[in-house]
Parts: C-alpha cells; sequence; structure tokens
C-alpha cells in the first residue's frame, strides 16, 4: 500500500510541486500552509508521513512536530527546511524526526527519504501490534467476555458478512473491530478506520470512496479512497449512527453490490473490503426519526455483537483491572472492593485510566482505594489507614518528576515519555517554578 503524505509548508509553489511529485508516484497526499492546519489534518487523515518545515506563519516547526508525535507517535516525520544547521537538525531528531532535508530538496532524494520514514511507520505499526496481542494474551483472554469471544470467533470465520458492534462508550468497540481482523482471513490487508460523527457528508465520501480531480473546491487531485486502500481488508465506520442521510444510500449500494464511484468520477469500482459498523446509541430510535434508513440497518447488523458494561458484569471487574495493571502495579484489598462497587460510566477506557492515575500516586506501593478517587465509593470502602487522595496536580508532578529522573533530566525525551509535547512540559516546569 502506498504511503499517505503531509506536506505542511506555507509556501504554495513548494506545497504544489510536492503535492504533484508524489501524485505521479502514486502516493495520495495532502497539503496545508500553517501548523493549525497541518494539526487538523493530521487529526482528520492521519498520514503515514508527514513533511514539516521548520517556518510557519503561526509556530516553529519544531513546535509542531512535538505536537504531532504527541497526538500519533507512530507517524514518520521529515523535517524539510532553507535554513539547516547542525543544532536544529539533531534536535528535530531528538524531538521524534527521522529525517532532516535542505531546501532546495532533490526530489529522488527525498523520494528515498519518504519510502525509508513510511518502512519506519510500517515497522512501528507492527510493533503496537504485536504489543496489543501480547497484552490480550496476558490477561489470559480477559479484554472481552467469553460471549463476546465466541461471537468474534465467528465474525472472524465468516469474512464477508457485515458486522454490527453495540455499546456504551468505552466498552472496546475499536479494540473488537481490530481482533475480529486480526482472525480472520483478512489480516494480512489494512484495517482502516472513519469516524462518522467527524465528518460532512462530503468528506466522509471523500474520506470512504475517494474523489477525482474537481470533484468539489478543495478536490486538486485524484484521491484513493479508504475502500480502495483497504483492498480486501476491512473498513471500520465508528458512530455509524451520525452517518448522513445523503451518504447512506451509497453505503447501502457497497454493502449490497460491492460497488462505489469515486465523488466525481462516472467509473463503477468495486469493492473487496469488509465492513464493520459501531454505535454507542440504539439504531431503531434513530430510524424512528428518520435520521437512519431501515434497509440499511438491516443490511448492517448481519451478525451483531454487544457488548456489555463494565457494570452489568461485576464479576470481571477485579481480574480485568489486575490484567490492565501496569507492569509492577498492585491492588490493596479495599481497592479491590472500590472497584468492584463503582459502576464505571466510562467502562473499560475509565478503568484503565483509573489504574494509570493510581499507579502514578502508588510509586510502587500497593494502590489503595483512596488513590483510585472513585467518588461513590471512597467513603464506602477506604480503610482507615489509607492516605489521604492526592490532588490531580501532586499527581501530575509526581509524574513529571519520575519522567524526568527516567530520562535523566532530558526534557525531550521525557515529554514524549509522558506522550505530551515538549513545549506543554516546559510550560509546566515553568509554572511550578513560579508557583
Amino acid at each position: 500500500m502506498s504511503p499517505s503524505i503531509l506536506v505542511v509548508d506555507d509556501d504554495e509553489t513548494i506545497r504544489q510541486t510536492l503535492v504533484e511529485f508524489f501524485a505521479t508516484l502514486g502516493f495520495p497526499a495532502r497539503a496545508a500552509a500553517t501548523a493549525s492546519e497541518g494539526r487538523r489534518a493530521m487529526a482528520e487523515h492521519s498520514p503515514d508521513v508527514a513533511l514539516i518545515d521548520l517556518r510557519l506563519p503561526d509556530a516553529d516547526g519544531l513546535t509542531l512536530l512535538e505536537v504531532i508525535r504527541a497526538d500519533d507517535p507512530e507517524i514518520a516525520i521529515i523535517v524539510l527546511t532553507g535554513h539547516g544547521a547542525v543544532s536544529t537538525a539533531v534536535r528535530a531528531m531528538q524531538d521524534g524526526a527521522v529525517d532532516f532535508l535542505e531546501k532546495p530538496v532533490d526530489l529522488e532524494t527525498l523520494q528515498a527519504a519518504v519510502i525509508r520514514a513510511a518502512e519506519i511507520v510500517r515497522m512501528r505499526r507492527e510493533i503496537s501490534v504485536l504489543r496489543a496481542r501480547e497484552t490480550a494474551g496476558d490477561a489470559g483472554g480477559l479484554a472481552v467476555a467469553p460471549t463476546v469471544d465466541r461471537l468474534i470467533e465467528l465474525a472472524a470465520r465468516n469474512g464477508d458478512a457485515p458486522v454490527l458492534l453495540i455499546g456504551e462508550t468505552g466498552t472496546g468497540k475499536g479494540f473488537v473491530a481490530r481482533t475480529i481482523h486480526d482472525r480472520s482471513d483478512r489480516r494480512a490487508a489494512p484495517f482502516v478506520e472513519v469516524n462518522c460523527a467527524s465528518l460532512t457528508s462530503t468528506f466522509f465520501e471523500s474520506e470512504l470512496f475517494g474523489h477525482e480531480r474537481g470533484a468539489f473546491t478543495d478536490a486538486k487531485q485524484a484521491k484513493r479512497g479508504l475502500l480502495e486502500v483497504a483492498a480486501r481488508g476491512t473498513v471500520f465506520l465508528d458512530e455509524i449512527a451520525e452517518l448522513s442521510p445523503e451518504s447512506q444510500p451509497r453505503l447501502l449500494k457497497v454493502i449490497e453490490e460491492r460497488t462505489f464511484r469515486r465523488l466525481g468520477g462516472i467509473g463503477e469500482l468495486r469493492s473487496e473490503a469488509r465492513v464493520i459498523t459501531a454505535t454507542n446509541q440504539p439504531l431503531l430510535q434513530a430510524m424512528e426519526s428518520r435520521r437512519f434508513r431501515p434497509e440499511l440497518y438491516y443490511r448492517l447488523q448481519v451478525l451483531t455483537i454487544e457488548l456489555p458494561p463494565l457494570r452489568a458484569q461485576r464479576e470481571r471487574i477485579e481480574p480485568l483491572a489486575r490484567a490492565l495493571l501496569p507492569r509492577g502495579a498492585t491492588l490493596s484489598r479495599p481497592a479491590e472492593a472500590a472497584l468492584a462497587a463503582y459502576d464505571w460510566p466510562g467502562n473499560i477506557r475509565e478503568l484503565k485510566n483509573t489504574l494509570w492515575r493510581a499507579s502514578i500516586l502508588a510509586e510502587g506501593a500497593p494502590i489503595t482505594a483512596a488513590m483510585l478517587a472513585l467518588p461513590s465509593t471512597r467513603s464506602a470502602v477506604a480503610s482507615a489507614s489509607d492516605p489521604p487522595a492526592a490532588t490531580l496536580a501532586m499527581a501530575e508532578a509526581r509524574a513529571i518528576d519520575a519522567a524526568l529522573l527516567q530520562t535523566g533530566g532530558n526534557r525531550a525525551k521525557a515529554a514524549q515519555l509522558l506522550g505530551i509535547a515538549r513545549s506543554t512540559l516546559h510550560e509546566k516546569l515553568r509554572a511550578r517554578a513560579s508557583a
């Protein structure tokens, strides 16, 4: 699969030249003129490789690099600048850039750099998948309920059937979709995801079906959609209930006839991809209010998997919590009781984040009920010997200090370890110093 590219440069000629150059290579590319536009494009399209100019109208290129790396640690970033210096290059590499090229850049050199960067991204993503599988294996199959696991196996064996995942926010719908893909005979092909709630009708169809040049105002070049990118893989459509009524008939045609057209296109293209959808709200209510087409619903729910909230399966909370604990962390008995008593409105996502925060506060000691800071259960189950709950500011300060200690005071590495931009870390340290 060709790598997707994002070019962030305030020079219109350079942007257009690079986008057209990548088009000749078959690499889908987008361009942004400012740091804010670049970050928005990152959030909407998740490119494989970003080319960033160091001098932008609204931000320093290195600051944008830090922000992008915090948003997507797997992306490969190549810094382009006409103001190259050894110290700048070193800083860019420390902050996570995979290459540093001076303008005017030789296009063959750039092509080679992008291909290398794409390979780095591929390896990073493979490692992430392997780590996720290892974590699921360490959990002893506890990532999903046993009945759900059997349905996942059924969905994986029937690789052409549409699957509808229903569950509250945080119940792991994305994890289940990926698991179905990884266990199916489509596992070697791409898994791509679209959030239906985050895109307008036009941009959703452009993302899914692709578009021809001139199909709409900003369509400067033809673009392959995710149905083409996925090939024989899987397309995961999250928050399907938010899909616009205008786009629903086109999705229905893909599922029923396995064909589609790019926006502005004439020729029919064939889709070999499997479609998995997910929603956190009842589609029946959406149909009653005429926001969702009944015929599409009936095609999507060929195989429906309902993911129960944690409060409906309290027997799983304690073993699941143990599986999700950060390495080296342990739970006290009062903490176990607090976990079992809480309703977990944010489900697995909330549980995981709560354990991560509490493990920072514990600093290697067993996690107490007070450290969990669960509002509805803290007073009822906290032990009299539990220390007072720390504030969020205290937890943040301890996490920063631990990261700086672990990295020998290197702020760039500490920020990367914390998953925040280095500029954000600088601001927090300045605020502490002035307090």
